[in-house]
């Protein structure tokens, strides 16, 4: 099996058990800004790709704009971490939005959910609050804790 599928299957499998992860962005004043955020990671092909479903607010938009590079990085108590860093790209078809709600509607808890249940996007993903943000790793990075708690730098890593 190759680095990047090693690193990557890690990756998504972590990624899956902490749901959650900070999402960093850099804005237009060239200041970082985060935000706590649900992706589900999955295969198109032999490439891994991220999706959230999020609101194209405008300080979002606009940071994304100004540089489309973002960092996630997924942690829990026993210290396991995992990072990706991502090319972003905003999707606002219908049908992708479509598809994202729909992958979000049918993987099993946690990851999945329903996204009805907030409130902006009560009226579904033809909805101008609703987008899908496709995040495309070029560095992944995992680490369980108790290799970080021993003193191990055995960790993956793979950079495109």
């Amino acid at each position: 099996m190759s680095e990047y599928r090693t690193t990557a299957d890690a990756f998504r499998t972590m990624a899956h058990e902490i749901v959650w992860c900070t999402v960093a962005t850099v804005g237009p004043d060239d200041r970082p800004r985060t935000r706590v955020l649900h992706p589900f990671w999955e295969w198109e092909g032999d490439a891994l790709v991220g999706w959230i479903a999020t609101s194209p607010t405008p300080l979002k938009v606009a940071a994304l704009e100004h540089s489309p590079n973002v960092s996630l990085t997924y942690w829990t108590p026993t210290h396991d971490t995992a990072t990706a860093d991502c090319t972003a790209t905003w999707h606002l078809d219908d049908t992708t939005c479509e598809r994202v709600w729909e992958t979000f509607e049918r993987l099993p808890a946690p990851v999945g959910y329903d996204p009805a249940i907030v409130p902006p996007w009560a009226d579904g993903p033809r909805s101008p609050a609703f987008a899908a943000l496709r995040l495309e790793p070029h560095r992944l990075r995992v680490m369980p804790g108790t290799l970080m708690l021993e003193g191990r730098g055995d960790l993956l890593t793979w950079s495109a």
